[in-house]
């Protein structure tokens, strides 16, 4: 348990900063990324595919809400369902959700080494990859408002591009490029829609939402957080949730042909060539290896936050990750420790990581949203009308439908996690010593 000499984070962070930091996570620009492949997917219902990714997250979202009222620590999930279901689940929840964090830096190196590539051909990737390591890592190191502040001004180029967007987007299709048309039905409705392929992208789309998880992480260091972190959860989920759902709509009427794409990879240039020319092309590039700053520096953040966590009450080392930097008040070993991983964009690919971190997020998904009815409904007895509803039919749909796309995903994703949850499950029953003593349990402030 917790002591006076343990160390604990600085409270420091207003509510708009949290919101910002999820969102910065979240990097909604990515949207312009997947575009071309999550489109064939949908069979054109793009949008439809995210109002159900959506709703499957804002389910969620709520779990995650109440959660944080009754446990404000930078634990997140795994302190969830460690003090709502088991020590032992916690831990393994904890273990999966790890993947989330750790390989999110990664995937945002290896995006941005692949566009400064395309743009400097003569500079090997490897040096763009390593400079923005580097500098990641710095930033997060300095402390958490110097995080939040640059993530900030990042997430306001990420809505300018939204607008900018929309602009080149409404003045094309006045002047009868795309679907000629402001209102259409086209990206809603197919009437050759292959169920399996929609259903199989939703998990894909899920995690475009998990800005909203990212913020729980941040609770020991937001002011009031049993207040302004459920409001960040709803806030970053249903912003998050109106970009995806604008920028869709229109990326489909300009181009409603989705099959002509020449490379499904990068659509959403084609499609800003068609209606903006060089100069939207050129913002959309620049716009889009700052937003990977944004996230890279969001999710190491959270990731090394988590470390924290469960380093500080000795479930993993705590010498190194336990450790706070007395000057910057930051995690810093496990800073660098996210930095290492994140140079696996040198050799690992795309594919790899993304499999890894859908396995990690949709598990932790259902679990949380099952800790809210152990917490609330059996222990606390919330067992009145609205607390049936409450805690017990609204977490329930939410874990019914995250553990319906988790065992929706692909073969490659359940072989790589499962490996993952494998590797924690032996390494659990070392430190139990074959479950005949509980694991460290991690104590919560009580603010």
């Amino acid at each position: 348990m917790n002591n006076s000499n343990s160390p604990t984070l600085k409270r420091s962070l207003p509510l708009k900063y949290v919101v910002f930091f999820g969102l910065a996570f979240m990097a909604p620009t990515t949207l312009f990324s997947t575009y071309g492949v999550a489109v064939h997917s949908t069979n054109g219902m793009i949008t439809t595919a995210y109002i159900v990714a959506f709703i499957v997250m804002l389910f969620t979202a709520y779990s995650y809400a109440q959660m944080v009222k009754a446990f404000p620590n930078a634990g997140a999930a795994y302190t969830f369902t460690q003090k709502s279901l088991s020590p032992h689940i916690g831990f393994l929840v904890g273990w999966t959700i790890i993947l989330d964090y750790m390989f999110s830096p990664m995937i945002s190196a290896l995006l941005l080494g692949i566009a400064m590539k395309a743009y400097f051909p003569l500079i090997p990737m490897y040096v763009w990859i390593i400079l923005f390591i580097v500098t990641v890592t710095i930033i997060n190191i300095l402390g958490i408002k110097v995080a939040a502040k640059l993530n900030m001004g990042l997430l306001f180029l990420q809505f300018g591009t939204l607008a900018l967007f929309i602009i080149f987007s409404i003045k094309g299709l006045l002047n009868g490029q795309g679907a000629g048309t402001l209102f259409s039905i086209l990206p809603f409705i197919d009437s050759n829609i292959n169920m399996p392929g929609f259903l199989s992208i939703i998990p894909i789309l899920c995690f475009s939402f998990l800005g909203f998880d990212a913020v729980t992480t941040l609770s020991e260091e937001t002011k009031n957080p049993r207040k302004s972190i459920p409001r960040a959860i709803y806030l970053v989920t249903i912003i998050g949730g109106l970009y995806y759902f604008i920028g869709s709509y229109f990326l489909q009427l300009v181009w409603p042909d989705y099959q002509s794409f020449k490379a499904p990879e990068a659509a959403y240039m084609e499609i800003a060539m068609y209606i903006g020319g060089n100069f939207l092309i050129s913002y959309m590039l620049a716009e889009g290896i700052m937003s990977s700053f944004s996230s890279a520096i969001a999710s190491g953040t959270s990731a090394s936050r988590i470390l924290f966590a469960m380093g500080r009450e000795r479930v993993l080392p705590a010498k190194i990750l336990g450790y706070l930097s007395p000057k910057y008040r930051t995690p810093v070993f496990n800073i660098l420790i996210i930095g290492g991983v994140a140079l696996s964009a040198l050799f690992l690919s795309l594919t790899t990581a993304v499999s890894l971190i859908n396995f990690g997020a949709l598990f932790a998904f259902t679990f949380v949203n099952i800790s809210v009815i152990a917490h609330y409904y059996f222990r606390k007895k919330q067992r009145s009308l609205m607390g049936t509803i409450r805690y017990l039919i609204i977490p329930l749909i939410g874990a019914s439908l995250t553990g319906f796309f988790w065992i929706k995903l692909d073969i490659y994703s359940l072989i790589l996690g499962g490996t993952w949850f494998a590797i924690g499950f032996v390494y659990l029953l070392n430190l139990t010593k074959m479950f005949r003593q509980p694991p460290p349990e991690l104590a919560i402030e009580q603010a």
